[in-house]
């Protein structure tokens, strides 16, 4: 189960109009046929999921076609953020997002569903959604109607990695700190040498590289900092 795929299956979708159609049928072949012609943007995430085998990330509660309980089941998950800015400048892609057009934040007011494709920073996101327009199209939404979003248990790499991963902080030394300044220096911090000391220096270079990952600058390199020192 992977973000890439999920992502790549919605791109699939792009362009797809009208209903009845592939989505929808397919939904409805489980549900009824009532579900053929009713709103579809999560009935897509749904479609998406399950064609892309991550169906056990993204549908934690199985199928919806209802926005408002997906929502909950990313609640109930433990698995859900709120709307605002700074959380939504924290999204990745493959991240579920829902919308309230109102924009209360409520989730009992959600309106509609997308996938995330891209994080724009400043509290946008570039999204793919399904039943905009009736159509799949890519849209550029900000956190002003952004309800939430839930994060899916993708098996990405990296989120597997850093579970592993040491939380290092200044006065560090060892093998995991010139791990970090290698990374540091990959990411163009040559004022930083690979002594294994988790100095002043390094940590300057860790607080830059979080300001440009859009994590808390804190110099300290734990499970919010890894996932950016190691983005490719």
């Amino acid at each position: 189960m992977t973000a890439a795929k999920m992502v790549a299956e919605a791109r699939g979708s792009l362009g797809m109009s009208g209903r009845p159609n592939t989505i929808t049928r397919e939904y409805a072949s489980r549900h009824g046929d009532e579900f053929l012609r009713a709103s579809w943007c999560d009935m897509a995430i749904t479609y998406w999921a399950r064609h892309s085998g991550n169906a056990g990330a993204v549908l934690p509660g199985g199928d919806r076609a209802y926005t408002v309980w997906h929502a909950q089941d990313f609640q109930k998950a433990g698995r859900w953020h709120s709307g605002t800015t700074a959380s939504v400048d924290q999204a990745k892609p493959g991240d579920i997002v829902f919308f309230d057009w109102g924009a209360t934040n409520s989730v009992g007011a959600i309106d509609h569903v997308g996938v995330v494709e891209k994080v724009l920073g400043g509290g946008r996101l570039q999204t793919i959604e399904a039943n905009t327009d009736d159509a799949v199209k890519r849209r550029v939404r900000a956190a002003g109607v952004i309800a939430g979003y839930g994060r899916p248990a993708y098996d990405d790499w990296t989120e597997n990695m850093v579970k592993n991963l040491p939380t290092l902080a200044r006065g560090a030394t060892g093998e995991d700190v010139q791990t970090v300044q290698g990374l540091l220096l990959a990411r163009s911090h040559s004022e930083v040498s690979i002594n294994g000391m988790f100095d002043a220096t390094t940590e300057a270079a860790v607080k830059a590289v979080q300001r440009w990952g859009r994590v808390d600058d804190d110099g300290i390199v734990g499970p919010m900092t890894w996932p950016v020192l190691l983005r490719v």
